[in-house]
């Protein structure tokens, strides 16, 4: 179906045709500019206070943000990737025909480009004289309706776009508009370069590992499904980063990392989106009680590189990152949040009786590790505001963390909450090939009713982890919820550029 140009739209591409029948391209191969804005301004600045009276000259390009005809001149902003500048026209300078030119061709959204001299407005702003200008790309859909917003004293008209869905949906026109969006993903970007540099510094490599997989495997979810028609072979979207990243301690790396995406085939809410990023990273020699030191170290590093700060505010309430966390076993958690003792009900049977008891809703065919799963989500997870580390997890939701010694049942496992939310995961990794190939058995009977957490046995890392895997803990964290923290965003979706949606007629 072709689309339906709007009256609005039409008048632009008729400005598209006037423009050509002129000789004009809307849309120029080449852009000549020397400075951004900021770069200009600064250059001014600089120029101003060492009493310069040579004048600075520039060309700068940039997004058509506001335009006051008043005259025989107009005020105008520009917006480019570094800030905004205002645009001084003026007959006297461009001559009537081309400020005329310039207001009747021209519309909020265009890209433009403008040369001149740089000065200073009665008004004390930093202004750019237009001695030349053209089209740089001509904007068919206007922006948004505008908002007023006070900059500096005074009121300009800024486009907006606030649904929330439409703004998902249309990203480009929800960073073309609001600053503040721009922002979160400047951010976001921040916090990735900083956990970089963490690892790098601590003698981590990253590396690359596959995103199809012959076998999906690392955590219980339940997995994306392709085909490759050459090979006639079906292949899984990683569920996680974990079976290929521990092959390489295997093979003499002792530290790597990677940060990527992930692919679930799951549930979407403020907290999942079933692509999303994750930071890996597996430690020799290590366990889980020094990779939680290094994480909370890790991520208060974050904050000072980002915030410039380790306390944050988060949906009303104040989180402080300082280390050392709190730490909290499972269990006793547990026992505060619900009054049941889960080393008293070793059976899903038992467990789902004295959850039935209380009045909750039990899933009669989950089993017992999915029952625990859901007490800690539902009743014990919303409580944990400030920094807390939850650990010691029974061996039956956790394939591929290490036993404690004297305790088969419990294993060296911990996540990390804050915000009412999970933000990582990790283990005291399972070296010994045979234990491990206990447990894949063991996982697909225990699952073989609730295929979504079922754990595949994977035979060619059971091979790899008999060459001899040295001791090591592992560590999972969710960039994108991260982000939302370090932001303030309430949704996932605001801190992923392209968030999946539901499909619907455009």
């Amino acid at each position: 179906m072709a689309y339906e140009y709007t009256n609005l739209e039409k008048a632009r591409l008729e400005k598209i045709n006037t423009l050509r029948a002129e000789g004009i391209e809307p849309y120029p191969n080449r852009v000549n500019r020397t400075h951004t804005s900021q770069q200009a301004i600064r250059l001014f600045e600089e120029a101003e206070a060492a009493g310069s009276e040579e004048s600075v000259q520039v060309t700068l390009a940039g997004r058509l943000r506001s335009m006051r005809p008043m005259g025989n001149v107009v005020f105008a902003h520009i917006e480019d990737g570094d800030g905004r500048v205002q645009l001084f026209f003026r007959a006297n300078d461009l001559g009537k025909e081309q400020l005329k030119f310039f207001t009747r061709e021209f519309d909020l959204g265009d890209f433009i480009e403008a040369a001149g001299e740089m000065f200073r407005t009665r008004a004390g702003e930093v202004t750019l004289r237009v001695e030349s200008f053209r089209m740089l790309a001509k904007a068919i859909t206007p922006l948004p309706p505008a908002k007023d917003q006070v900059v500096d004293g005074e009121v300009i008209r800024y486009a907006t776009l606030s649904e929330p869905e439409l703004r998902y949906r249309q990203r480009y026109a929800d960073l073309a508009v609001n600053p503040e969006v721009r922002q979160i993903f400047r951010t976001r970007a921040a916090v990735v370069r900083a956990l970089r540099e963490y690892l790098d510094s601590h003698g981590f490599l990253e590396v690359e590992t596959p995103i199809l997989q012959p076998i999906y495997g690392g955590a219980a979810a339940r997995p994306f499904i392709t085909h490759h028609n050459q090979l006639k072979q079906d292949l899984y979207l990683r569920i996680s980063f974990e079976l290929y990243l521990k092959r390489l301690l295997v093979g003499g790396f002792e530290r790597v990392y990677e940060i990527g995406r992930d692919f679930r085939n799951e549930g979407v809410d403020r907290t999942h989106n079933p692509e999303f990023t994750q930071l890996e990273f597996y430690m020799a020699y290590a366990d889980y009680y020094q990779i939680m030191e290094f994480s909370e170290n890790m991520i208060a590093y974050v904050a000072d590189k980002v915030l410039g700060t380790r306390k944050l505010v988060y949906q009303g309430k104040e989180i402080d990152l300082n280390p050392p966390w709190r730490r909290l076993e499972l269990r006793e958690g547990l026992i505060e949040a619900t009054g049941i003792d889960i080393e008293e009900h070793p059976t899903a049977e038992s467990l789902a009786e004295a959850m039935r008891a209380r009045g909750m809703q039990v899933d009669p065919n989950a089993p017992r590790g999915k029952l625990i799963d859901g007490l800690l989500g539902d009743y014990l997870e919303p409580t944990l505001i400030q920094p807390t580390f939850l650990y010691n997890y029974p061996r039956d939701i956790s394939p591929l963390a290490k036993s404690q010694p004297g305790n088969s049942q419990i294993v060296e496992r911990f996540e990390g909450f804050m915000a009412g939310m999970e933000l990582c995961n990790a283990f005291t990794e399972l070296n010994d090939p045979l234990d491990q190939e206990a447990r894949f058995i063991e996982m697909g009977r225990s699952y073989e009713r609730d295929d979504e957490q079922r754990h595949p046995m994977d035979e060619d890392y059971l091979r790899a982890m008999r060459y001899g895997m040295p001791p090591n803990g592992g560590y999972g964290i969710g960039v994108d919820r991260l982000t939302m923290l370090f932001t303030d965003s309430p949704n996932i979706r605001e801190v992923i550029l392209f968030p999946h949606l539901r499909s619907r007629e455009e």
